[in-house]
């Protein structure tokens, strides 16, 4: 990215963009936080987007070709993500259901659900 972004200024402006960009993505479930965990907050990823929105706005015609095509496809690939993430958020609340059931299989054998392989009685 440093050959794109010449200037010290540049340089800066979108390491703001960045941690824009990262806030939105992880509110999004798109990675995870510092500790590996997942999270949904699509009022937080929308903030984050929308800043990034305004700020695409008011620096129009301020940036050079490069910047503002990054820019713009980064807002662009935000908010395509945001549409789609209310479907990521029930996939992978459904994979931890799933993942609660196999570990309480491990941890409650007992109390676990039982698929029958050989049933004696019919031999």
């Amino acid at each position: 990215m440093d050959d794109i972004l010449n200037s010290e200024e540049s340089q800066r402006f979108f390491s703001l963009i960045h941690m824009l960009q990262r806030s939105a993505m992880m509110n999004m479930g798109m990675i995870a936080d510092g500790e590996g965990m997942i999270h949904f907050n699509l009022g937080e990823a929308k903030e984050a987007i929308d800043m990034l929105d305004t700020l695409q706005s008011r620096t129009s015609g301020n940036l050079e070709d490069v910047e503002s095509t990054m820019l713009r496809g980064i807002v662009s690939e935000l908010k395509m993500s945001f549409v789609r993430a209310p479907a990521q958020q029930k996939a992978v609340d459904e994979e931890k259901k799933r993942q609660e059931k196999l570990r309480d299989t491990f941890t409650s054998p007992e109390t676990a659900p039982v698929d029958t392989l050989i049933d004696d009685e019919e031999e």
